[in-house]
């Protein structure tokens, strides 16, 4: 036989971060170049954001398409079926130390759910749909509990009479707030809610292609959202608003802070070019947070480092700018922020895992060495 070894000298072209590589297809979402807008399912998000509630999102999500009033109705009843914390799971919180960041805490509670679930291997659409669901009422619990208890507050029990919303702030704060508060959060929610390929879902979708469990799929997506090159970035929005301390002094921070190099959480995006769709929406309720909450302090500190950073670098805003005073307007420890996000981009999650595993293949892409060339122990 002859020799079969190929060799080639093109040198391969490398795409760090996987930037302009399409790696699979995906029905879930898509963001249309040509409007500038975010779809969920073909619908675009401010419209869902505008006119549903975050249940009916998660539908649309799951589903494919919007649910009738019966499929809302079942949908909610079984999410609220689901909403309080087993004992073990309390346990399992009880142990990890306030000092721990809130996004550790939620992985390992969410492993946790996924040990004690005796159908945790079950990967059919109809078990996945029950892991979905209960994840999505159980979420809250976790961040809700994990807050209190940094503050010496004791549990509050849901209350299953309330939307998904309501119920999230009531067991954090201990009473529904105003419809204005209400909605503000249900809006964050929806827009938080999918972002196709993004960096936590596509980690999701790799752990499934290997056939793992569902909860495990999702502790990665955690894991990967902690980053502050990710989901993380909320919360850096409010530490650099702390930094700056006043509106007069945003634009002279700004300065000082690229001359350093450092890099402004909140701003860019690698997918849009001509600004974050999602933002012009949230931007509008924390303008209604603002008044709301009497804050304009805080929206003239929110527009003149955005000011500063549109004109001075032509960079705009992404979803995060306006998420992360919004949440501190609400109440939320600034640790908490991304937790949030979880909250709703569980939903997202689910639905690209489940869509994975329906034309699975196993997700292994090729390297291109560069270490040193081959070479052998001396004897």
């Amino acid at each position: 036989m002859g020799d079969t070894t190929i060799t080639t000298t093109t040198e391969p072209e490398i795409r760090k971060g996987l930037a302009g590589v399409y790696a699979d297809y995906t029905a879930v979402s898509k963001v249309n170049a040509e409007t500038n807008s975010l779809l969920y399912r073909g619908y675009p998000v401010q419209e869902l954001a505008a006119n549903c509630s975050f249940e009916q999102v998660a539908y649309l999500l799951w589903h494919g398409e919007l649910p009738t009033a019966t499929q809302l109705e079942e949908l909610q009843h079984v999410e609220r079926s689901f909403r309080s914390l087993d004992p073990e799971i309390k346990q399992v919180i009880d142990i990890l130390p306030t000092s721990a960041h809130p996004m550790d805490v939620l992985r390992t509670a969410v492993s946790a759910i996924g040990a004690l679930d005796p159908h945790a291997d079950d990967s059919s659409v109809e078990s996945n749909l029950a892991k979905s669901v209960q994840l999505l009422a159980q979420i809250p619990a976790v961040v809700a509990y994990d807050q209190r208890r940094r503050h010496g507050l004791d549990i509050i029990e849901p209350n299953d009479e309330l939307s998904y919303a309501e119920n999230f702030l009531y067991v954090t704060f201990g009473e529904v707030p105003d419809k204005v508060v209400v909605d503000a959060f249900n809006v964050s929610l929806i827009l938080y809610a999918e972002h196709s390929f993004n960096a936590s879902t596509f980690t999701a979708r790799v752990i499934t292609s290997t056939l793992s469990d569902l909860y495990s799929a999702v502790v990665g997506g955690i894991g990967a959202l902690k980053g502050p090159l990710h989901g993380g970035a909320n919360e850096a929005v409010m530490h650099i608003f702390d930094e700056i301390g006043t509106a007069d002094k945003a634009a002279d921070w700004l300065a000082g802070a690229l001359a350093e190099k450092r890099k402004i959480m909140g701003f860019g995006h690698r997918v849009y070019k001509n600004g974050d769709s999602r933002v012009p929406t949230m931007k509008a309720s924390l303008d209604t947070l603002v008044e709301y909450y009497q804050r304009p302090d805080l929206a003239e500190l929110y527009d003149n480092l955005e000011e500063a950073m549109t004109g001075g670098k032509n960079i705009k805003p992404n979803l995060d700018y306006p998420s992360g005073p919004a949440y501190h307007l609400m109440g939320f420890d600034t640790p908490t922020f991304t937790p949030l996000f979880v909250a709703a981009r569980i939903t997202g999650w689910t639905a690209h895992i489940m869509e994975q595993l329906a034309a699975n293949s196993l997700i292994r892409p090729l390297s291109a060495y560069n270490g040193v060339d081959e070479r052998h122990l001396e004897r």
